[in-house]
């Protein structure tokens, strides 16, 4: 497709919601006045619109109400989703029209949809970019770079650590307690295993030391699982107060969050996590690859430590759509792992007070 003329603004949609804030002053800080934070509240993309002096541009879209979201959409070059509805449809009418799209759900299932738009994305010369963002995103980057120092990977190992004393989106805090009880499939595991089961001691850098992580459903280990060829790959969850991890791994063995399949107990337990603050707002993710190198057994890990799980899924969702609006970059729907190489996404990530630290390489 060709890119109509005046193509050049970036909207967010979610704009002004906890990741979308930091989207859109990340970008309005190269592209001033051509950020438009959207969403259906025009009252609060405004009042955000005010708090920057401008710099961003407020938006009325409802991604529901496809006939809206075409008239928003018109002037857009990239698009930023930080907000999910579960229907591919807004994804789908992006693509349509040539905009490149950036996506920061975390649910695979959503995702697996979005990924069948690639044929669609290829013949209207777009781009679609998923896993975007803490795990996935950076889970995604250093997988790839872990996997590269090796000569074979036979598996990965993800490990997820989250502070409790950050103020989460909505969505997120609803993520999570929807797959307390669940039961998936993984790569390289015959049967299915369940949520907060199957621990592992894992060494994270820093101040939080060895910790007990439990399996979790997080999408990045089904998709790297195709994406890098490897056979085996786990994410596990832990939080940066071993007792809340602890209790919550004893709730799940005692069957307390079947709870969880009434709707009002999930919207309660969401409203209580929400306004609940037990820890700090520290994160840190660590990849572990086990493999070999020059025919022998080898190893390689690297890890991403901040502040902030909410900032550092915005500072990724910016760097990717700024390098999605800057130049061309292979067109289709594409995870980060597959569009990016992870040096250059560690060196922006750096600049912005995350710490990554890397294996040497071995051998």
């Amino acid at each position: 497709m060709i890119r109509r003329k005046g193509q050049d603004n970036v909207v967010v949609v979610g704009g002004y919601g906890a990741v979308g804030r930091t989207v859109c002053t990340e970008l309005a800080q190269r592209f001033p006045g051509r950020v438009f934070a959207a969403g259906r509240n025009m009252r609060k993309a405004e009042a955000f619109s005010e708090e920057t002096g401008g710099r961003v541009l407020p938006l009325k879209l409802d991604m529901t109400d496809l006939s809206d979201a075409a008239k928003a959409l018109d002037g857009a070059r990239v698009v930023v989703a930080c907000a999910e509805t579960g229907d591919i449809g807004f994804a789908r009418a992006c693509l349509e029209r040539g905009i490149h799209y950036v996506d920061i759900s975390a649910s695979y299932g959503f995702l697996s949809k979005i990924e069948r738009l690639d044929a669609l994305a290829r013949r209207r010369g777009a781009t679609g970019v998923l896993s975007v963002g803490l795990a996935p995103g950076l889970t995604n980057l250093l997988a790839s770079r872990c996997a590269r120092m090796l000569d074979s990977v036979r598996s990965l190992d993800i490990s997820v650590l989250l502070g409790l004393g950050e103020a989460h989106g909505e969505a997120a805090v609803r993520w999570t307690v929807e797959n307390l009880d669940a039961r998936f499939t993984v790569p390289g595991v015959p049967e299915t295993v369940g949520s907060l089961e199957d621990p592992r001691t894992v060494l994270f850098p820093g101040e939080y030391g060895r910790r007990t992580t439990y399996r979790f459903d997080f999408s990045d280990q089904h998709v790297l699982a195709r994406t890098l060829g490897v056979e085996k790959v786990a994410t596990r969850l832990c939080f940066d107060s071993a007792t809340a991890t602890r209790l919550l791994a004893l709730a799940r063995r005692a069957g307390a969050f079947r709870a969880l399949k009434s709707r009002w107990a999930r919207d309660a337990l969401v409203a209580l996590l929400s306004r609940l603050r037990l820890g700090s707002d520290g994160f840190s993710v660590k990849v572990e690859a086990e493999g070999a190198v020059d025919g022998y057994p080898g190893t390689y890990s690297g890890s991403v430590s901040g502040r902030g799980e909410g900032y550092a899924t915005g500072i990724v969702a910016a760097s990717v759509a700024e390098r999605l609006y800057a130049a061309p970059c292979e067109r289709g729907v594409l995870h980060i792992e597959q569009l990016f190489e992870a040096s250059a996404m560690f060196d922006q990530i750096t600049a912005h007070g995350l710490t990554v630290v890397l294996d040497p390489p071995p051998g």
